[in-house]
């Protein structure tokens, strides 16, 4: 009899610990799908706030961009290219560049390219008060326009950086922060075939691609970018056209979905 209860003892904890084995898997899986469910990043990502480095669409678009924060060398030259193949891009500028090169703000904006805020003096935006980034970043579009008659609407922070108090300042003023998703880092002196190959070997549906005016090796890459992607059947447009405007959310990735 005494054996017999033992047995039954031992039965009972042999069952418990498999129970508590089980439930030990199901709370890592539950874990797991926490962490990599779209919808429950969805949820959890507005915690923290993101600008757009790229947008989910169902037809094949993508954005070409240019910081310009340096020398304007190359501005004619990045035009005709652009012509040439009957593309428009964005072009974010700096103010202390439009002071500068005010003829080349004006050639752009006449050629059909977009004009939109890359600060006024390239600050490190994370170390600024919220009213020094957004009177920073009103000084940067009330000099744009003056030159082109129109106001700023996407604002690229300066060296990519940026937090909570960064984002919700441009937010603030009604204007959508932008970073990349495709970086050509041409500023580092790369080959135009290393850029090309760079840039074609990330691109896809709604990628926005970050060159920068000035650069060395830009011009002559972009005609191999721009026929690659023709001839896979991207549409480039201008960051505004990408973008959705209402209605939308940002998930953790920084990639802009529409609102479900």
């Amino acid at each position: 009899m005494e054996n017999k209860k033992k047995h039954g003892i031992n039965a009972v904890l042999v069952i418990s610990r498999r129970a508590q084995t089980i439930a030990f898997i199901l709370l890592i899986a539950l874990i797991f799908y926490a962490v990599n469910c779209p919808a429950i990043v969805g949820v959890t990502a507005t915690t923290r706030l993101l600008p757009i480095y790229s947008v989910e669409t169902e037809s094949k678009r993508v954005a070409l961009t240019f910081n310009a924060a340096w020398d304007n060398s190359d501005i004619q030259q990045l035009i005709d290219i652009l012509d040439e193949y009957d593309v428009k891009t964005t072009f974010f500028m700096v103010g202390d560049w439009v002071d500068k090169y005010p003829k080349s703000v004006k050639q752009l904006y006449r050629a059909g390219h977009e004009i939109m805020n890359h600060s006024d003096t390239h600050a490190h935006f994370s170390s600024l008060s919220t009213d020094s980034i957004i009177d920073d970043i009103k000084s940067c579009n009330d000099k744009i326009e003056r030159i082109t008659g129109v106001r700023p609407t996407l604002f690229r922070a300066p060296y990519g950086e940026y937090d909570d108090h960064v984002i919700a300042a441009v937010e603030s003023i009604g204007m959508r922060a932008i970073q990349w998703d495709v970086d050509s880092v041409d500023w580092k002196g790369l080959s135009a075939e290393e850029i090309a190959n760079r840039v074609t070997g990330r691109i896809s549906p709604g990628s926005i691609v970050l060159f920068h005016s000035g650069a060395e090796n830009t011009p002559e890459a972009l005609p191999d970018i721009i026929e690659y992607l023709l001839g896979e059947g991207y549409e480039i447009v201008p960051v505004s056209e990408l973008i959705i405007k209402e209605g939308y959310t940002i998930d953790h990735t920084g990639r802009q979905y529409p609102a479900r």
